[in-house]
Protein backbone atom coordinates (compact mmCIF):
# COMPACT_ATOMS: atom_id res chain seq x y z
CA UNK A 1 0.00 0.00 0.00
CA UNK A 2 1.30 3.45 -0.90
CA UNK A 3 1.81 5.61 2.16
CA UNK A 4 1.12 9.31 1.64
CA UNK A 5 3.87 11.58 2.95
CA UNK A 6 3.50 15.32 3.36
CA UNK A 7 5.62 17.89 5.15
CA UNK A 8 4.61 21.28 6.53
CA UNK A 9 6.64 24.49 6.70
CA UNK A 10 5.97 27.92 8.14
CA UNK A 11 7.11 31.16 6.43
CA UNK A 12 10.27 32.50 8.13
CA UNK A 13 10.38 36.20 8.99
CA UNK A 14 13.99 36.84 7.93
CA UNK A 15 16.12 36.39 4.83
CA UNK A 16 18.39 34.11 6.85
CA UNK A 17 15.42 31.95 7.81
CA UNK A 18 14.28 31.72 4.20
CA UNK A 19 17.75 30.62 3.10
CA UNK A 20 17.88 28.00 5.84
CA UNK A 21 14.43 26.71 4.88
CA UNK A 22 15.52 26.33 1.28
CA UNK A 23 18.39 24.12 2.42
CA UNK A 24 16.22 22.02 4.74
CA UNK A 25 13.63 21.62 2.01
CA UNK A 26 16.30 20.39 -0.39
CA UNK A 27 17.25 17.70 2.14
CA UNK A 28 13.63 16.65 2.57
CA UNK A 29 13.16 16.49 -1.20
CA UNK A 30 15.07 13.17 -1.09
CA UNK A 31 11.98 11.66 0.57
CA UNK A 32 9.90 12.47 -2.54
CA UNK A 33 6.90 13.70 -0.53
CA UNK A 34 3.46 13.85 -2.07
CA UNK A 35 3.38 17.53 -1.16
CA UNK A 36 4.90 20.31 0.89
CA UNK A 37 2.38 22.54 2.67
CA UNK A 38 2.93 26.11 3.85
CA UNK A 39 1.09 27.72 6.76
CA UNK A 40 -0.87 30.94 6.58
CA UNK A 41 -0.71 33.35 9.52
CA UNK A 42 -3.68 34.60 11.50
CA UNK A 43 -5.94 36.65 9.23
CA UNK A 44 -3.55 36.10 6.33
CA UNK A 45 -0.71 37.89 8.14
CA UNK A 46 1.96 35.84 6.34
CA UNK A 47 0.18 35.93 2.97
CA UNK A 48 3.04 37.36 0.90
CA UNK A 49 5.64 35.09 2.49
CA UNK A 50 3.38 32.05 2.11
CA UNK A 51 2.91 32.82 -1.58
CA UNK A 52 6.66 33.29 -2.12
CA UNK A 53 7.48 29.88 -0.62
CA UNK A 54 4.63 28.18 -2.48
CA UNK A 55 5.99 29.60 -5.74
CA UNK A 56 9.49 28.30 -4.91
CA UNK A 57 8.20 24.82 -4.11
CA UNK A 58 6.16 24.69 -7.31
CA UNK A 59 9.18 25.87 -9.33
CA UNK A 60 11.19 22.99 -7.85
CA UNK A 61 8.69 20.52 -9.30
CA UNK A 62 6.84 19.60 -6.12
CA UNK A 63 3.17 19.81 -5.28
CA UNK A 64 2.91 23.01 -3.22
CA UNK A 65 -0.11 23.18 -0.91
CA UNK A 66 -0.91 26.52 0.71
CA UNK A 67 -2.94 26.85 3.86
CA UNK A 68 -5.88 29.22 3.63
CA UNK A 69 -7.64 30.52 6.73
CA UNK A 70 -10.93 32.39 6.64
CA UNK A 71 -11.33 34.20 9.97
CA UNK A 72 -10.92 37.93 9.45
CA UNK A 73 -11.36 37.54 5.68
CA UNK A 74 -13.97 38.61 3.15
CA UNK A 75 -15.57 36.65 0.33
CA UNK A 76 -13.89 38.99 -2.15
CA UNK A 77 -10.48 38.46 -0.58
CA UNK A 78 -10.85 34.68 -0.53
CA UNK A 79 -12.05 34.71 -4.15
CA UNK A 80 -8.97 36.70 -5.22
CA UNK A 81 -6.68 34.33 -3.32
CA UNK A 82 -8.27 31.31 -4.99
CA UNK A 83 -7.72 32.92 -8.38
CA UNK A 84 -4.05 33.45 -7.53
CA UNK A 85 -3.71 29.83 -6.41
CA UNK A 86 -5.28 28.65 -9.65
CA UNK A 87 -2.91 30.82 -11.70
CA UNK A 88 0.03 29.22 -9.89
CA UNK A 89 -1.20 25.75 -10.79
CA UNK A 90 -2.13 24.91 -7.20
CA UNK A 91 -4.42 21.90 -7.01
CA UNK A 92 -4.68 21.29 -3.25
CA UNK A 93 -5.55 23.65 -0.40
CA UNK A 94 -5.56 23.20 3.37
CA UNK A 95 -8.75 25.05 4.36
CA UNK A 96 -8.85 26.25 7.96
CA UNK A 97 -10.83 28.55 10.20
CA UNK A 98 -7.64 30.12 11.56
CA UNK A 99 -7.19 32.57 14.41
CA UNK A 100 -8.05 36.23 14.60
CA UNK A 101 -5.00 38.49 14.34
CA UNK A 102 -4.03 40.27 17.53
CA UNK A 103 -6.20 43.36 18.00
CA UNK A 104 -8.91 42.29 15.55
CA UNK A 105 -12.32 41.99 17.15
CA UNK A 106 -14.48 40.87 14.23
CA UNK A 107 -14.37 37.42 12.64
CA UNK A 108 -15.07 38.71 9.12
CA UNK A 109 -17.56 37.38 6.60
CA UNK A 110 -16.57 33.72 7.02
CA UNK A 111 -16.52 32.41 10.58
CA UNK A 112 -15.95 28.66 10.30
CA UNK A 113 -13.96 26.23 8.18
CA UNK A 114 -17.09 24.54 6.81
CA UNK A 115 -18.16 27.91 5.39
CA UNK A 116 -14.75 28.27 3.72
CA UNK A 117 -14.94 24.75 2.25
CA UNK A 118 -18.46 25.41 0.97
CA UNK A 119 -17.37 28.71 -0.60
CA UNK A 120 -14.33 27.13 -2.31
CA UNK A 121 -16.57 24.43 -3.80
CA UNK A 122 -19.17 26.96 -4.94
CA UNK A 123 -16.52 29.17 -6.56
CA UNK A 124 -14.22 26.57 -8.09
CA UNK A 125 -16.08 23.26 -8.31
CA UNK A 126 -13.58 20.41 -8.23
CA UNK A 127 -10.56 22.53 -9.19
CA UNK A 128 -8.97 21.97 -5.77
CA UNK A 129 -8.56 18.97 -3.51
CA UNK A 130 -9.60 20.41 -0.15
CA UNK A 131 -7.84 19.27 3.01
CA UNK A 132 -9.26 20.17 6.42
CA UNK A 133 -8.08 19.85 10.02
CA UNK A 134 -9.11 17.08 12.41
CA UNK A 135 -8.65 16.88 16.18
CA UNK A 136 -8.34 13.36 17.62
CA UNK A 137 -8.08 14.85 21.12
CA UNK A 138 -10.79 17.37 20.30
CA UNK A 139 -10.45 21.06 19.51
CA UNK A 140 -9.61 23.05 22.66
CA UNK A 141 -12.55 25.41 22.02
CA UNK A 142 -15.11 22.66 21.40
CA UNK A 143 -17.96 22.48 23.90
CA UNK A 144 -17.79 18.68 23.92
CA UNK A 145 -16.33 15.78 21.92
CA UNK A 146 -19.75 15.30 20.30
CA UNK A 147 -19.91 18.97 19.26
CA UNK A 148 -16.41 18.76 17.79
CA UNK A 149 -17.35 15.63 15.86
CA UNK A 150 -20.41 17.38 14.43
CA UNK A 151 -18.22 20.32 13.37
CA UNK A 152 -15.86 17.95 11.57
CA UNK A 153 -18.71 16.19 9.78
CA UNK A 154 -20.01 19.60 8.61
CA UNK A 155 -16.64 20.32 6.99
CA UNK A 156 -16.68 17.00 5.19
CA UNK A 157 -20.25 17.43 3.97
CA UNK A 158 -19.34 20.91 2.74
CA UNK A 159 -16.90 19.28 0.34
CA UNK A 160 -13.64 18.30 2.05
CA UNK A 161 -11.65 15.51 0.39
CA UNK A 162 -9.14 14.67 3.09
CA UNK A 163 -8.14 15.63 6.64
CA UNK A 164 -4.86 16.10 8.47
CA UNK A 165 -4.94 15.81 12.24
CA UNK A 166 -3.48 17.96 14.95
CA UNK A 167 -0.39 16.22 16.28
CA UNK A 168 -0.78 13.73 19.11
CA UNK A 169 1.32 11.09 20.89
CA UNK A 170 -1.44 8.64 21.81
CA UNK A 171 -2.25 6.38 18.87
CA UNK A 172 -5.49 5.25 20.53
CA UNK A 173 -6.82 8.81 20.26
CA UNK A 174 -6.38 8.66 16.48
CA UNK A 175 -7.98 5.22 16.12
CA UNK A 176 -10.89 6.24 18.36
CA UNK A 177 -11.46 9.38 16.29
CA UNK A 178 -11.39 7.47 13.01
CA UNK A 179 -13.84 4.92 14.40
CA UNK A 180 -16.22 7.68 15.51
CA UNK A 181 -16.22 9.46 12.16
CA UNK A 182 -16.63 6.20 10.25
CA UNK A 183 -19.68 5.51 12.44
CA UNK A 184 -20.93 8.96 11.39
CA UNK A 185 -20.65 7.99 7.73
CA UNK A 186 -17.42 9.86 6.93
CA UNK A 187 -15.06 7.94 4.65
CA UNK A 188 -12.42 10.51 3.63
CA UNK A 189 -8.74 9.72 4.41
CA UNK A 190 -7.56 10.94 7.82
CA UNK A 191 -3.81 11.58 7.78
CA UNK A 192 -2.13 11.64 11.21
CA UNK A 193 -0.16 14.79 11.97
CA UNK A 194 3.26 13.97 13.43
CA UNK A 195 5.38 16.37 15.51
CA UNK A 196 9.02 15.31 15.99
CA UNK A 197 10.38 16.32 19.39
CA UNK A 198 13.11 18.95 19.20
CA UNK A 199 12.67 20.77 22.52
CA UNK A 200 10.48 19.75 25.44
CA UNK A 201 9.87 23.34 26.54
CA UNK A 202 8.68 24.41 23.08
CA UNK A 203 6.60 21.26 22.72
CA UNK A 204 4.93 21.83 26.09
CA UNK A 205 4.11 25.42 25.16
CA UNK A 206 2.65 24.43 21.77
CA UNK A 207 0.68 21.58 23.30
CA UNK A 208 -0.83 23.73 26.05
CA UNK A 209 -1.94 26.24 23.42
CA UNK A 210 -3.46 23.81 20.91
CA UNK A 211 -4.84 21.14 23.24
CA UNK A 212 -2.49 18.32 22.16
CA UNK A 213 -1.83 15.96 25.05
CA UNK A 214 1.67 14.89 26.04
CA UNK A 215 1.14 11.57 27.89
CA UNK A 216 2.36 11.68 31.47
CA UNK A 217 5.03 9.03 30.91
CA UNK A 218 6.49 11.07 28.06
CA UNK A 219 6.25 14.38 29.91
CA UNK A 220 7.99 13.05 33.02
CA UNK A 221 10.75 11.42 30.99
CA UNK A 222 11.34 14.57 28.94
CA UNK A 223 11.30 16.74 32.06
CA UNK A 224 13.98 14.52 33.61
CA UNK A 225 16.39 15.36 30.78
CA UNK A 226 16.25 19.09 31.58
CA UNK A 227 18.48 20.75 28.95
CA UNK A 228 20.16 17.55 27.73
CA UNK A 229 19.43 18.08 24.04
CA UNK A 230 20.88 14.77 22.88
CA UNK A 231 18.83 12.71 25.35
CA UNK A 232 15.64 14.58 24.36
CA UNK A 233 16.42 13.97 20.69
CA UNK A 234 17.12 10.25 21.19
CA UNK A 235 14.01 9.69 23.32
CA UNK A 236 11.85 11.68 20.92
CA UNK A 237 13.06 9.72 17.90
CA UNK A 238 12.27 6.41 19.59
CA UNK A 239 8.83 7.53 20.82
CA UNK A 240 7.72 9.17 17.57
CA UNK A 241 9.01 6.31 15.41
CA UNK A 242 7.04 3.81 17.52
CA UNK A 243 3.97 6.02 17.19
CA UNK A 244 4.32 6.12 13.40
CA UNK A 245 4.84 2.36 13.24
CA UNK A 246 1.69 1.72 15.22
CA UNK A 247 -0.35 4.18 13.16
CA UNK A 248 0.73 2.70 9.85
CA UNK A 249 0.26 -0.85 11.07
CA UNK A 250 -3.24 0.12 12.24
CA UNK A 251 -4.22 1.38 8.81
CA UNK A 252 -3.36 5.09 8.76
CA UNK A 253 -3.11 6.10 5.08
CA UNK A 254 -0.04 8.25 5.52
CA UNK A 255 1.90 10.68 7.70
CA UNK A 256 1.98 14.48 7.73
CA UNK A 257 5.05 15.91 9.45
CA UNK A 258 5.06 19.28 11.19
CA UNK A 259 8.67 20.04 10.32
CA UNK A 260 9.23 23.29 12.26
CA UNK A 261 11.43 24.01 9.22
CA UNK A 262 13.93 21.32 10.26
CA UNK A 263 14.79 18.22 8.26
CA UNK A 264 17.03 15.99 10.40
CA UNK A 265 14.47 14.32 12.66
CA UNK A 266 12.02 13.65 9.83
CA UNK A 267 14.77 12.11 7.71
CA UNK A 268 15.81 9.84 10.59
CA UNK A 269 12.24 8.78 11.38
CA UNK A 270 11.60 7.95 7.73
CA UNK A 271 14.85 5.98 7.60
CA UNK A 272 13.80 3.95 10.64
CA UNK A 273 10.40 3.33 9.08
CA UNK A 274 11.98 2.23 5.82
CA UNK A 275 9.98 4.86 3.90
CA UNK A 276 12.85 7.01 2.62
CA UNK A 277 11.54 7.49 -0.93
CA UNK A 278 8.42 5.65 -2.00
CA UNK A 279 6.21 8.43 -3.32
CA UNK A 280 6.04 9.77 -6.84
CA UNK A 281 7.38 13.31 -6.53
CA UNK A 282 10.56 14.27 -8.37
CA UNK A 283 13.94 13.95 -6.70
CA UNK A 284 16.09 17.08 -6.53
Amino acid sequence: MNTELSIEFFPPQTAEGLLKLKGERARLAALKPDFFSVTYGAGGSTRARTFAIVKEIAAEGFDAVPHLSCVGSTYTGIRETLEEFSALGIRRIVALRGDLPSGMAEAGELRYANELVEFIRAETGDAFRIIVAAYPEWHPQAKSPEADLRNFVRKVRAGADEAITQYFYNADAYFHFVEKIRDAGVEIPIIPGIMPIVSFHKLARFSDACGADIPRWMRRQLESYADDVESIRAFGLDAVTRLCERLLKGGAPGLHFYSMNQASLILEIQRRLGLEAQSGAPAQ
